[in-house]
């Protein structure tokens, strides 16, 4: 029997070899110990084959003589389970957060409570009549009245702007959104050809998949996605049942398609499932809760009781009944149901003889139904403040104004506390029947619970988002100390395999050149 010469140096050069691979993942894992997205390598060592020794026949030696060690490959430590729960929780973190955001934003513009938001310009207007009740025919009073209006409208117009580019805002980034979407999948659709390229050589092409699987954690706080993995290592990536890439081939989004798959019911997670629900649902409910409020306050039924001696103008209708000639002089307190501001304004005279009825105070700027966004004071009013109805009585023949009576100012100035039926305005208005005041704060109280809830899901879900990721980087990251040790431990592995082929080289010097020279 004759054992192979160079066994030995083979055993050697095969340690060297593994050792030295295993001593440049540790290097790879050090270098990118802080790089986003990255797996921990590691080489796997395995015993190679065995050999009989050498002989005629087979060896009465005990045991197969060892042949040393390989590298069957080297491969990322990661948890496919990990990776699915944080991209299931990364989608309602995302989700909420554009919700928490917008609720916020909401929460600027209502601006509430203040001492500058639209109730504060609301109390400086009734505060106006309460001045002009006190003096009807003074001037000054007149324009602090108009100015006051004016201040309403521009109040109630800004913020109706500002609500309108809120959404305009959330419908752009649903644009930006579905085309940072197409590029991640462009993108996780080049890497499926590339990783089935390398690997389908029977290499493991492991930072490229870092790379796609990064690719899909940011994919899933967008939109809600789940990844398939074939057996060719591709990604199947699906958004409920809508596939967006198969193989290397990707569907691209649009900001139309993914509302109509929120509709549908596909898209129900991410910053997009966010945007969408604070678009519909926050933003548009404010803007229909404001114009309802705007209406209410121009148009809404209104009861009220005119004093006695009241002269209503000809041909005025209240509660069904037409009032013209002497009918029109009130022997009695009156009480009646009138349109809103608008409808109460016109029971009175102005300040002009012959007498003009009192004409609408706030108008629609462009002659549609008024809104937040349309609201404005009439124009007569804007031109002289005489425009402005105060009285409620006239005397003569011919007839002319009683301007020192102040019965119409004084019921405006208490129009604050008349309840409003925003029904006869709008259908299922959040208050059916309250004051200006009372509707204002239902929308100040509603906003601020909304956003207290947003705050506190998006806390809650950042905590689940975060506790995932720690326990996925307790198994994936890289670990500075642990790679530290294996790198002194692969140096003394690589050290000793050296010395060992140092010694077999001594070892065949001596068989070579010193053996056989005996009596020369």
């Amino acid at each position: 029997m004759i054992r192979s010469t160079f066994h030995a140096i083979e055993t050697a050069k095969r340690s060297l070899f593994t050792q030295q691979a295993a001593l440049q993942t540790t290097g790879h894992n050090v270098a990118n110990a802080n790089t986003t997205g990255y797996t921990r390598q590691v080489v796997n060592m395995a015993a190679t084959k065995p050999m009989e020794a050498l002989g005629m026949s087979k060896s009465t030696i005990p045991g197969q003589l060892g042949t040393g060690v390989e590298f069957s490959s080297i491969t990322r430590i990661r948890e496919g389970f990990l990776d699915a729960q944080f991209r299931n929780e990364s989608k309602t973190h995302g989700s909420w957060s554009i919700q928490a955001d917008t609720l916020q934003k909401l929460e600027t513009i209502v601006n509430e409570p203040s001492d500058t938001g639209l109730r504060a310009v609301l109390d400086k207007f009734w505060k106006s009549w309460h001045d002009l009740s006190e003096n009807p025919e003074d001037i000054t009073a007149r324009k602090l009245v108009r100015e006051t209006a004016k201040a309403v409208t521009d109040a109630i117009n800004q913020t109706a702007r500002q609500l309108d580019d809120l959404s305009a805002d959330i419908t752009e980034n649903i644009g930006v959104k579905a085309n940072q979407i197409n590029t991640s999948l462009e993108t996780i659709a080049n890497l499926n050809l590339q990783i089935q390229r390398i690997e389908g050589l029977g290499d493991n092409a492991n930072d490229l998949r870092d790379q796609r699987d990064l690719l899909m954690d940011g994919l899933s706080k967008i939109i809600n996605v789940t990844s398939v993995e074939t057996t060719e290592g591709n990604y199947q990536v699906l958004m409920g049942g809508t596939a967006l890439v198969e193989d290397g081939e990707f569907t691209p989004v649009t900001a139309e398609g993914l509302l109509a798959s929120f509709a549908g019911g596909d898209l129900n997670g991410g910053e997009v499932h966010g945007m969408i629900i604070s678009r519909d649902q926050y933003v548009a409910n404010y803007q229909r809760q404001l114009d309802t409020l705007v209406n209410g306050l121009v148009n809404g039924d209104i009861t009220v009781t005119l004093p006695a001696g009241t002269v209503l103008p000809d041909g005025t209708t209240l509660n069904n009944v037409t009032y013209s000639g002497t009918a029109r002089t009130l022997t009695a307190p009156l009480t009646v149901t009138v349109q809103g501001f608008n409808g109460l304004h016109q029971l009175g005279y102005t300040m002009m003889d012959p007498p003009q009825a009192g004409g609408t105070f706030f108008v629609s700027k462009d002659g549609g139904p008024v809104t937040a966004g349309n609201l404005g004071l009439n124009q007569n009013i804007l031109n002289d403040a005489g425009y402005i109805a105060s009285s409620m009585r006239t005397t003569g023949t011919p007839e002319t104004v009683v301007k020192g009576n102040k019965d119409l100012a004084l019921l405006i100035s208490q129009f604050s506390e008349m309840k409003i039926d925003f029904s006869s305005v709008a259908t299922g208005a959040a208050t059916a029947q309250g004051t200006v005041n009372d509707f204002f704060r239902s929308i100040v109280g509603q906003l601020g619970v909304e956003a207290e809830e947003a705050n506190r899901q998006t806390t809650n879900a950042k905590i689940v988002v975060d506790q995932v990721e720690s326990r996925r980087q307790s198994v994936s990251g890289v670990s500075l100390d642990e790679e530290m040790s294996n790198m002194v431990k692969f140096q003394h592995a690589y050290n000793a395999a050296a010395r060992f082929m140092t010694t077999i080289d001594e070892t065949l010097d001596r068989i070579i050149n010193g053996m056989g020279t005996v009596g020369r």
